[in-house]
């Protein structure tokens, strides 16, 4: 399949992993990419700079010349302006810059010959981001797991598309050939996906983690701020985080003024947190999670994807007469 982004981006397939971190490091980055798709890699706030560099060097190494990406968030940038500096040494092919204003940072990382996308949740936020200059923008329904909007990927999808008039991805639920195909015939370039690499054997998803994302269904998911108020994540309050319902999720959502108050409850998420504990601990993930039943590589997601869509777009042609 050729689309504007798989001519943009030098890549076979019109799929890119979501920068999840810290779960899209580099191994899997690499792997998405050599399987033609494009690979990102999402800079953690948590991780020194010497660490961010040595994810960034499992893409490189061996003298891998396929196209990737990295991703970045904007309030994160605020405290840590050194990870720029640290994404354009890598040379990515692709920065995206998301949640929140992407202008102040568009400037410099064209003049280093980086392409820059930017994850929108919202018509407002899709025009901004393309008055900024990016030359990708991600239509982010809220079924993605993760950080993310109100507004559902279809709907969402059709408003970005007649708002703004540079490519847009979809990313929010997509995880089989059909939703890839679905939001190619709608219009979109490409879909950035995100849940079905969690389970990929090269993702830094935990094992723990991994065993109750392919025993999750769709229905058990929960867009919630209670993780970032436990763990003292100032993400703005626009932008809540889709994760799989737990203990901690059952007592604390909608109860997050009283959780900062609750120095034990805290504690325990802080254990539960450091000894892998995820009936507590947060586990981010997306609507299409009950679609997600087995661990796999995440060249065969690529390549499942990739060619359930084709096949897809195949027999809708033949509805056209």
């Amino acid at each position: 399949m050729q689309t504007r982004l798989t001519e943009m981006l030098g890549i076979t397939h019109p799929i890119l992993n979501a920068p999840m971190t810290p779960q899209a490091g580099g191994v899997l980055a690499r792997a998405v990419s050599e399987a033609g798709a494009f690979g990102i890699v999402g800079l953690n706030e948590d991780e020194r700079a010497e660490q961010i560099a040595e994810q960034v060097a499992l893409i490189t190494a061996d003298g891998f010349k396929k196209p990737f990406g990295i991703g970045l968030v904007i309030w994160v940038l605020e405290r840590r302006p050194d990870l720029l500096d640290l994404a354009i040494a890598a040379k990515p092919t692709l920065v995206s810059i998301s949640f929140g204003d992407p202008a102040p940072y568009v400037e410099r990382l064209h003049r280093a010959g980086i392409l820059v996308a930017s994850q929108v949740q919202s018509r407002d936020s899709a025009q901004q981001a393309a008055r900024a200059g990016v030359d990708v923008v991600v239509a982010q329904g809220t079924e993605a797991g993760g950080h993310t909007g109100a507004v559902g990927t279809l709907p969402l999808l059709q408003i970005v598309l007649d708002a703004v008039d540079v490519p847009v991805v979809a990313a929010g639920g997509i995880a089989s050939g059909r939703g890839l195909a679905a939001v190619l015939a709608a219009g979109a370039v490409g879909a950035w996906i995100g849940t079905p690499f969690l389970a990929a054997a090269e993702s830094r998803t935990p094992e723990q983690a991994r065993d109750r994302i392919v025993a999750s269904d769709e229905t058990q998911t929960v867009l919630t701020s209670v993780f970032d108020r436990a763990q003292g994540k100032p993400w703005p309050s626009q932008f809540r985080g889709r994760a799989l319902r737990n203990r901690f999720t059952e007592q604390w959502h909608g109860r997050e003024e009283e959780l900062l108050q609750a120095a034990g409850a805290l504690d325990e998420f802080r254990r539960a947190k450091a000894e892998r504990d995820y009936g507590i601990a947060n586990v981010y993930a997306g609507q299409s999670v009950g679609m997600v039943s087995t661990r796999t590589t995440a060249r065969e997601i690529v390549e499942r994807i990739a060619a359930g869509a084709e096949a897809q777009l195949r027999r809708a042609a033949s509805l056209v007469r």
